[in-house]
């Protein structure tokens, strides 16, 4: 053999080699990216020719398949749209899925290794089983109430929040943002049609997509005066402790003064702590932050949640929740070490760079209901097989989350939000035979930009905490924190109504 065709010779082995090496690797090392591609017409084929779960609420479907004509057999539905949006979450044909969606797509989809049995069973049918289904905490009544009164505020507050939970359990009973978004264009097998409607959404500079309940952290205002409370009961005051007061404080080392919100809140020099909370002592809480200092409300808050990075929702025991934006309370000390006064005053009458979700404000609620006691959330209560045998079973798996203040500090704390609602700011929140709890907010934002509106709040009935409820509306100006105490007695109503008021 000549040189020239030894060269080809020796040039067409090498190819054949580097395709041989290529389609080894591509067998070997990307078979199962390619396989499980969203992009795999095979794959959407296959996951459509079994119908999906259903996610259900007080025993009805908020998530369902229904057969179809096409190609892929089943067609994803949500019934109730947007006031189900955040929780539920969204499986789209090319995509990940969202809410409750992701973190059960396996079980949902029949995939899960809880499901062996199922798939097994269809090999010898030949028939396929749905998948399995997923039964959340969320009362309908109250999800229905918080998404309409949000939706329908009297102060036309275009954003906001809606959180509801069970102080015992930790089950979330209620989870609302608002704007919010029609989930069924996404899911649609148009795949440019439903990419186009998402693109639209993620456009939209109202963020319609996004879950202010737990994603979106929003300057907290006067509910932080639980914490400034808290702190000082655990280092000896009560709820009859002289606190200065006066109608302005102007904290050392800054210009600023701080005010109440009206001449009459709290003129006197002294106030006692369950009047200033009654009240919404602006000054008293300014002066009683600095007081106590830098490290006891660090402290306290993060006690009742704060700073917690690790804080997920959805199926206790497992790890693969939804996350929630960390509440803080920001730095309270000087560059040198010292305590920071212009801000920690700022900071106790929930201003400054104190932030927190509507989730964690909640919690607190929760846990001043639940005797000092905070308990991890979740949303999922159940999970069904297709046939509907049990398989896990929140009541298995519940768990203290933390310990956010002792038995003898929440009833202090109970008997002072116990004030706001009967005498003070939170008159609205007031639910006929039962005791409520709670504490309104003002936030103040940017120059120009409306003030945010708060409650928080919880019901008993015979000592027994019930509910647990916080509202934010944000940008809802003046009475925003009127009307969310308002919706917020609305939802533990509802929340208590669909428990057959027990």
């Amino acid at each position: 053999m000549n040189a020239p065709l030894r060269r080809v010779g020796v040039v067409a082995m090498v190819l054949f080699g580097l395709l041989f090496v290529n389609l080894n690797f591509v067998q070997w090392h990307k078979a199962s990216e390619y396989r499980t591609s969203q992009y795999n017409g095979r794959v959407q084929v296959a996951e459509y020719d079994r119908q999906r779960g259903v996610i259900q609420v007080s025993g009805n479907p908020a998530a369902k398949s229904v057969g179809t004509d096409d190609t892929l057999k089943y067609l994803r539905q949500y019934p109730y749209k947007a006031a189900y949006a955040h929780v539920v979450g969204f499986k789209p044909v090319n995509g990940t899925p969202t809410g409750l969606e992701y973190i059960e797509n396996e079980f949902l989809a029949g995939t899960s290794d809880q499901l062996f049995a199922d798939r097994l069973r269809d090999l010898w049918s030949n028939e396929k089983s749905p998948g399995g289904n997923v039964v959340t905490t969320l009362s309908q009544r109250a999800q229905d109430t918080a998404y309409r009164e949000l939706v329908n505020n009297n102060n036309d507050a275009k954003v906001g929040a809606v959180v509801a939970l069970d102080p015992v359990t930790g089950a979330i009973l209620s989870m609302v943002s608002i704007p919010s978004y029609d989930p069924n264009p996404l899911v649609s097998h148009d795949t440019t049609a439903a990419s186009a409607a998402y693109d639209k959404l993620a456009a939209d500079p109202s963020q319609p997509l996004l879950n202010r309940a737990i994603s979106e952290t929003y300057a907290p205002g006067s509910i932080f005066k639980v914490i400034d409370s808290a702190a000082a009961l655990e280092r000896g005051y009560t709820v009859n402790t002289p606190i200065p007061a006066g109608p302005t404080y102007q904290a050392p080392g800054t210009s600023h003064v701080i005010r109440n919100a009206a001449p009459s809140i709290c003129p006197e020099s002294q106030v006692t702590l369950i009047e200033a909370l009654t009240e919404s002592c602006n000054t008293g809480f300014a002066q009683l932050g600095v007081q106590l200092g830098p490290e006891a409300l660090t402290e306290t808050a993060t006690d009742f949640g704060y700073y917690d990075n690790d804080l997920r929702i959805g199926q206790l025991g497992k790890d693969n929740g939804l996350p929630v934006a960390q509440s803080q309370t920001g730095k309270l000390t000087t560059d040198s070490g010292g305590p920071d006064q212009p801000i920690i005053a700022q900071t106790a009458i929930g201003q400054a760079n104190n932030r927190i979700t509507a989730l964690q404000a909640a919690m607190i609620a929760s846990a001043v209901a639940n005797g000092g006691v905070q308990m991890q959330p979740y949303l999922v209560e159940q999970l069904l097989g297709p046939d509907l045998t049990p398989y896990e079973q929140a009541a298995a798996h519940r768990k203290t989350l933390r310990t956010a203040c002792t038995p003898a500090v929440a009833k202090s704390l109970q008997s002072m939000m116990e004030s706001v609602v009967d005498n003070g700011t939170g008159k609205k929140a007031q639910i006929s035979g039962y005791d409520v709890g709670g504490k309104t907010g003002t936030a103040q934002n940017a120059a120009g930009a409306k003030d945010h509106g708060w409650f928080i709040g919880y019901a008993m009935k015979d000592d027994r905490p019930l509910v647990a409820v916080a509202v934010v509306l944000a940008n809802a100006g003046s009475g925003g924190s009127s009307e969310a105490a308002r919706i917020g007695g609305l939802v533990m109503k509802a929340a208590i109504a669909d428990r057959g008021g027990k």
